[in-house]
């Protein structure tokens, strides 16, 4: 297949709104920490799965963002505390 890519959107959205998430919690953000966090996060997030080329998937994810932040920041909220208590590290 060239160019032709199937992506979770959440997945994206995640990564894209962690470290904002996290930078005024009291928090580790080692990778271990920030990575069980996403784990977490998008376990508890519907996915949102699409069939893009790849250099549609940017604008798409921006404009699918704004419809789910408050979501996506919640449950990485959840996790991050879930991952304070019991980290891996």
């Amino acid at each position: 297949m060239t160019g032709i890519i199937l992506k979770n959107y959440m997945e994206e959205i995640v990564f894209s709104v962690i470290d904002d998430v996290l930078k005024d919690m009291d928090i580790c953000r080692c990778e271990r920490c920030k990575m069980d966090i996403i784990a977490i996060s998008l376990n508890n997030l519907p996915s949102k799965y699409v069939v893009t080329e790849r250099g549609e998937l940017y604008s798409k994810v921006n404009l699918f963002k704004m419809q789910v932040e408050v979501d996506v920041i919640t449950e990485i909220t959840k996790a991050a505390m879930i991952v304070k208590r019991n980290p891996n590290h």
